[in-house]
């Protein structure tokens, strides 16, 4: 992607609204997501991060001491005030967009893109660290198969759905650029 076409009129609509990337762990949220936000010349905030941030502990921490529905509560609360801050590209975590308020809240505020990928190879991309509370001491495809079941109705609500592969990050880059003209030039539905 050449900086004339991310700069261009067309593109100009897409720095208007904040951008959320919402799919399963190890979709590429986080590191297409910064060079979405470079290609748009936005800031990128990643929503575990500022999660971790609010809490002043890590993700694994707060499942651990507190479990998992106050670390839903906690990022809830994250998303609605990173919404309310100028536009950007904002990566979510992979439960973040099931629940509805957040959702809806997405739904409203920003521009939401689902990255979909193949079970399996999101199970090797996340097999690389140890960091996942949701995949401490199980089968990354197990579990992945089982999140994506239950999962994935909630991410097709996103505005735009985009395939991504094993591929290098600028080719979903574009990929996502491609859905949200697409997106934009058919009309911003009332959700």
């Amino acid at each position: 992607m050449t900086e004339s076409a991310a700069t261009s009129d067309d593109m100009a609509p897409l720095r208007r609204k904040t951008i959320v990337l919402v799919g399963l762990m190890g979709v590429g949220k986080s590191s297409v997501g910064r060079r979405l936000a470079t290609a748009l010349n936005l800031p990128f905030r990643d929503a575990d991060n500022e999660v971790e941030a609010a809490a002043g502990r890590s993700i694994s921490e707060i499942f651990a001491d507190l479990g998992e529905a106050a670390f839903r509560d906690g990022e809830r609360r994250v998303i609605a005030r990173l919404l309310d801050e100028p536009p950007h590209v904002l990566a979510t975590g992979g439960g973040a967009f099931v629940n509805a308020e957040t959702r809806a809240l997405i739904n409203e505020k920003a521009l939401s893109v689902w990255l979909k990928a193949d079970v399996e190879l999101l199970a090797r991309r996340v097999s690389r660290k140890d960091t996942r509370p949701l995949l401490k001491g199980k089968d990354p495809v197990a579990v992945l198969t089982e999140l994506a079941r239950v999962r994935n109705p909630a991410y097709a609500e996103a505005q735009v759905h985009v395939q991504t592969g094993d591929t290098p990050h600028g080719v979903a880059v574009d990929a996502i650029l491609t859905g949200l003209r697409q997106h934009l030039g058919q009309g911003v539905s009332e959700q």
